[in-house]
């Protein structure tokens, strides 16, 4: 008789936690701008936090364009 090994899933197997950093940017200072960098923040830190990862770092670049450099 041959053996049968199972294989658990992803989500039943303990999943290792990671060490997480995220990246933010917006092109202008403007308000509207401002607005998405403080979304896309809280984002990261959701998406993290639903994961189980540990969010280190968030850098971010607010109103800098490559257009006038």
């Amino acid at each position: 008789m041959k053996k049968i090994t199972k294989i658990e899933s992803v989500t039943t197997q303990q999943k290792k936690k990671l060490r997480v950093a995220a990246y933010c940017r917006v092109s202008t200072g403007s308000d509207e701008q401002l607005n998405s960098l403080i979304n896309q923040k809280k984002f990261f830190e959701e998406y993290a936090k639903k994961r189980g990862d540990s969010l280190v770092e968030i850098y971010a670049d607010r109103g800098i364009s490559g257009k006038s450099m």
